[in-house]
């Protein structure tokens, strides 16, 4: 679904747009449209991954960062690099980042979900929380992050809408 409907921009430009608009809300939205329970599903989400203790973590379409902070937290992993199309939403997980001091460990670039820039089997897991909505092209999406995953790797999608079978 395009948020603008406007024909002259791709969905990923109008995704773009739209997220930069709400960024400095998004984290209070989020919270209460869901009544908190946004914070609890990224908790269950995170918590698939406890076992496997990734210490390279990719997190696509990261937004304000909520679902990457939670790794850290959880998971500790040595590194985790959040993606974004939104520099809005970026520049929102960037000051979250220096507040809570994890630049060492937590970076955040301006990047598209279906042509990631990192090399083949790159990262331990990859998650991604309530963005695979918002990719353009879905098989293309999940694809790129395949190729960044290593093998044995894990893929933790948090979303709203049913779930679909995809096979590699």
């Amino acid at each position: 679904v395009k948020p603008y409907g406007d024909a002259s921009k791709s969905k990923k430009e109008e995704v773009a747009e739209m997220f930069n608009n709400i960024s400095a809300k998004y984290d209070f939205l989020n919270h209460f449209l869901s009544f908190g329970i946004d914070i609890l599903w990224r908790k269950k989400a995170i918590a698939c991954l406890v076992k496997d203790q990734p210490k390279y973590i990719l997190d696509v379409a990261t937004g304000t960062g909520d679902f990457a902070f939670e790794a850290l937290s959880k998971l500790h992993p040595n590194q985790l690099i959040g993606i974004d199309i939104s520099e809005g939403m970026l520049a929102i997980a960037q000051e979250k980042i220096v507040k809570r001091k994890e630049g060492h460990r937590m970076q955040v670039q301006l990047g598209d979900s279906e042509n990631l820039v990192f090399e083949d089997h790159t990262f331990d897991a990859v998650t991604v929380s309530f963005g695979v909505r918002n990719f353009e092209n879905l098989t293309k999406g999940l694809d790129s992050i395949y190729r960044v995953l290593k093998p044995g790797g894990k893929l933790v999608v948090l979303e709203f809408s049913n779930p679909k079978k995809y096979y590699i």
